[in-house]
């Protein structure tokens, strides 16, 4: 029999594009890209061209504000706009609001490192929108959703951008003791809010992650926790060193018996989780060394906000950001050989920050050194994500190709 049609079939279909729409849709994607090639910028221009950063946050004042604001709070900025469209089923702000909040985020970055006088202005307003319209965007989800167990959250969220401000108008006045109280507030305002997320998600990833385990939430003693954190802060804004330091030990303690109840020798094979255990165990253990620097007991105030900053913050960032990514992305939840390798750095890099903190021939050449391995875990962290961040979700349909035109071929028998 004649063969009278010849359809060639179609292509698999090739991955998805990159996506304007896809960046846009949650605040995960363009946040945590921008949070994490800050964290690797600010760290190389505070050690390798500290003579660039100059005006009213220079030096010291221009590190701990955008290790803290810039590059901290902004990935809890991220993670709370997309976990808050998780509890509530509402976005809370996506497409071109998320563009406009990014955009302020930027315009503070680069107005910060201009210098004095207009730019710093503009970059402080813009700083100050950025959180509040994070905060309002937040607010708005919780109450319409009647959320009522996060009505909290946008509050602390406004909180650490009113430290900002008491921070900033300090720098902006020249007041040094003023301004590392500030500091200080808005560290314990952001480690709060780390110990309200990391007691929701890491018993919640753990168990869904490690067949047959079972480990308390600690509710009771969760609201303790973040109670003695707030007194905390509210001693340091009073000037009350005992009562704060009383309090910071509490939370601090805390940490440490909720850490022991989730079995961390059961996630020693799960990068994903470990990772976040040895984050929390930090907060702790720099929580009880504030305690005793407060007391008057301890070291210099460098050691334990360089324990809750690097081995506490940047440890549950870079887990987090690699853990929530990937859920909201569709990928497996399974840590690559470049993901661990990059929460290898981080430790790394903290454990030669601390010791750099000993006053030593080897100090600077440690500090060198745990800078390099600092951008090196952001910059493979960005290498890794990147092409995940900027397009639709894995698991999500390619959309429907036109039609392709195939040869069609007729054979008609011989007249």
């Amino acid at each position: 029999m004649a063969t009278l049609l010849s359809i060639q079939e179609a292509e698999p279909p090739l991955p998805h594009a990159p996506s304007w729409s896809a960046f846009l849709e949650l605040g995960f994607r363009p946040v945590y890209l921008a949070g994490a090639l800050w964290a690797l910028i600010a760290v190389g221009l505070w050690i390798f061209a500290p003579h660039w950063l100059d005006g009213p946050l220079a030096g010291v004042a221009w590190h701990a504000h955008e290790m803290l604001w810039g590059f901290v709070a902004t990935i809890a900025v991220g993670f709370l706009m997309t976990a808050g469209a998780a509890w509530t089923g509402i976005n809370p702000v996506q497409g071109r609001a998320l563009a406009i909040l990014c955009a302020l985020w930027l315009v503070a970055r680069l107005g910060f490192l201009a210098g004095d006088g207009t730019p710093f202005l503009i970059a402080t307003l813009a700083e100050l929108l950025f959180f509040a319209l994070a905060a309002a965007a937040l607010l708005r989800a919780v109450v319409v959703s009647r959320n009522a167990r996060n009505y909290g959250v946008p509050v602390l969220l406004l909180a650490l951008g009113v430290s900002d401000a008491l921070f900033l108008l300090a720098a902006h006045d020249g007041d040094y003791a003023l301004l590392m109280r500030q500091f200080n507030a808005g560290l314990l305002i952001m480690t709060l809010i780390a110990l309200l997320v990391a007691r929701r998600v890491i018993p919640f990833f753990a168990t869904r992650a490690v067949p047959g385990l079972q480990i308390p939430m600690q509710l009771r003693s969760g609201h303790i926790q973040l109670g003695a954190s707030g007194i905390a802060v509210v001693c340091l804004l009073a000037d009350l060193p005992i009562a704060q330091a009383l309090a910071l030990a509490v939370a601090g303690v805390l940490s440490l018996q909720h850490w022991v109840s989730w079995k961390p020798q059961a996630v020693l094979r799960k990068p994903l989780l470990w990772i976040l255990y040895l984050g929390y165990l930090s907060l702790g253990v720099g929580l009880l060394l504030a305690a005793a620097s407060v007391a008057g007991f301890g070291a210099r105030p460098a050691l334990h906000i360089h324990v809750i900053a690097m081995g506490g913050f940047s440890l549950l960032i870079i887990g987090m950001i690699t853990r929530t990514a990937l859920g909201h992305l569709g990928r497996p939840l399974d840590a690559d050989r470049s993901m661990v390798a990059s929460y290898g750095l981080v430790i790394a890099a903290t454990v030669l920050r601390l010791l750099a903190l000993q006053p030593s021939a080897a100090a600077l050449h440690l500090l060198h050194v745990a800078a390099l391995l600092w951008v090196a875990a952001f910059a493979l962290y960005l290498w890794r994500f990147v092409p995940m961040m900027i397009r639709p979700r894995a698991d999500r349909p390619a959309p429907a190709a036109a039609p392709v035109a195939t040869p069609v071929t007729i054979v008609r028998p011989w007249h």
